[in-house]
């Protein structure tokens, strides 16, 4: 692949694109048969093999045989390096996922339009990072990304939801504004949202002192590369390395604009998702890990980002907090990469603290409603 690997004529067509398979997917089956039943048959060829031969409609078998198939160029060493690394992020990894990289794109306006197209902003931030961390969480952990495993089936599901949701807005929305934000959910949107778990991640991962490896790194890009593609997102156009997932990130942004009112609301809803979820009892304690989240997107966030978004400065006792998160990273690194074995016991604390916060979210997040 050579140096460069876009051109305009390529933002364009992955901007507006029309067909991707996951539409047809979700045509034959959630916008045909009932929810429950188009569930189920998803379901069904999720956790098992599909082969030419089973009676399923012919889009599902297409996706399914599609999504059994490895692809020649995958690594799965170099994918177990990216998932060692995300793991050995523990909380850091956690915060950066959502102080820097999700608070920081919603002052991308456009690629946040379909959250507010779809309601998933009256449906509140406590279900929606619930969603994402169940999904992070999954997709990130050694040798689980196999046919039919629980991180396949996550995949599935999320590719379908994508392909629902954009049929949905392109129906029920006259006001969707195609010329400036182009399809719901456009592959150009998803690369950058994936280049967000990759090259954004340790970008913030960075700013708190973690330490990445040329191999980390590598394996970072790799493991979002194949997560990408099962996706659905065009192969070709899914970085290798920290070069092209630069390059394609700063074209990406000149077809965005600024931060706008639906993006303070969103900035707003998930700073006050720290209120409302009920993982903390007591009022006080929500506070202060609102104020701890705050000090957070004022360390890593540029002064611009944050008074676009109205996120408040919190106190200065707040503002320590960052870099007592910093000095001890710096600190419990020379003593856990100091050889394999180490680094391994890193690697099974971080896995441990981000399996509790999910076990915490999934427990305290309102079950009232699906897709």
């Amino acid at each position: 692949m050579s140096q460069s690997f876009f051109t305009e004529k390529d933002f364009h067509f992955y901007l507006y694109f029309k067909v991707e398979l996951g539409d047809e997917v979700v045509k034959e089956t959630y916008l045909k048969l009932q929810y429950r039943d188009a569930g189920s048959l998803i379901q069904k060829y999720s956790e098992q093999p599909i082969s030419e031969t089973d009676d399923a409609p012919e889009k599902v078998k297409k996706l399914f045989l599609q999504l059994q198939e490895i692809p020649d160029w995958f690594d799965e060493n170099s994918t177990n390096v990216g998932a060692r690394f995300c793991m050995r992020t523990g909380a850091n990894g956690l915060m950066i996922l959502r102080d820097f990289t999700l608070m920081g794109g919603y002052d991308f306006a456009y690629i946040s339009k379909p959250l507010i197209f779809t309601g998933a902003l009256k449906k509140g931030a406590v279900k929606r990072l619930k969603d994402t961390l169940e999904f992070w969480v999954n997709v990130t952990r050694e040798n689980a990304l196999k046919p039919n495993s629980e991180a396949y089936q996550w995949i599935v599901r999320t590719r379908l939801m994508h392909s629902y949701a954009r049929l949905k807005i392109k129906e029920k929305t006259e006001n969707w504004d195609d010329e400036n934000w182009g399809e719901p959910i456009n592959h150009w949107d998803m690369i950058a949202t994936y280049t967000g778990f990759s090259l954004v991640f340790m970008q913030g991962l960075k700013k708190l002192g973690i330490l990445i490896s040329e191999e980390e790194e590598n394996g970072v890009f790799h493991l979002w590369k194949y997560i990408g593609y099962l996706l659905g997102i065009p192969v070709a156009f899914l970085p290798d390395n920290r070069q092209q997932a630069v390059e394609q990130f700063y074209w990406w942004t000149t077809l965005q604009d600024k931060g706008d009112e639906d993006s303070v609301q969103l900035a707003k809803a998930l700073l006050n998702e720290n209120l409302e979820n009920t993982i903390y009892t007591h009022a006080f304690q929500r506070k202060i890990l609102k104020n701890l989240h705050q000090s957070m997107n004022w360390f890593l966030l540029d002064e611009k980002i944050n008074e676009r978004l109205q996120i408040p400065k919190p106190a200065k006792a707040f503002l320590i907090f960052p870099k007592i998160v910093l000095k001890g990273n710096q600190i419990s690194q020379k003593i856990y990469l100091r050889n394999a074995t180490k680094y391994q016991k890193l690697v099974e604390m971080g896995d441990e603290q981000q399996r509790k916060v999910l076990v915490d979210y999934i427990k305290h997040t309102p079950k009232d409603f699906h897709y």
